[in-house]
């Protein structure tokens, strides 16, 4: 079991930046984990994640802008967005995939708003 607390969301303008930071009762080297989001009347989509290669992917609406990290030490998974637009208006989730076993955190809402 594993559980994810996200935190760092928030209101910023359209150019802002934001951190968001996901803390895991326990990361693995081996746990593949990510970002996703799910703004309103739309289905929840990727943002970005690492796998359990080591690889980063990120959507294409945030490549440049936003960089995924983690620190398996502390048990974080930090989500950096940089020049914030409105249309990442969102909840966004913590996710990690232990063993073909998927977790979720309960969000955090991000309004990128003037």
């Amino acid at each position: 079991q594993v559980t994810l607390v996200e935190s760092g969301g928030g209101l910023v303008q359209p150019g802002g930046s934001l951190r968001l930071s996901c803390t895991a009762s326990c990361l693995l080297s081996t746990d593949a984990a990510g970002w996703y989001r799910q703004a309103p009347g739309k289905e929840r989509e990727l943002v970005a994640r690492i796998t359990t290669g080591g690889n980063i992917d990120y959507t294409d609406s945030v490549k440049g802008r936003f960089t995924i990290s983690r620190d398996n030490a502390k048990n974080t998974v930090d989500l950096q967005m940089n020049s914030l637009k409105p249309e990442d208006t969102a909840v966004y989730y913590c996710n990690v995939i232990r063993k073909f076993k998927t977790y979720w955190g309960q969000g955090t809402q991000v309004t990128v708003s003037p």
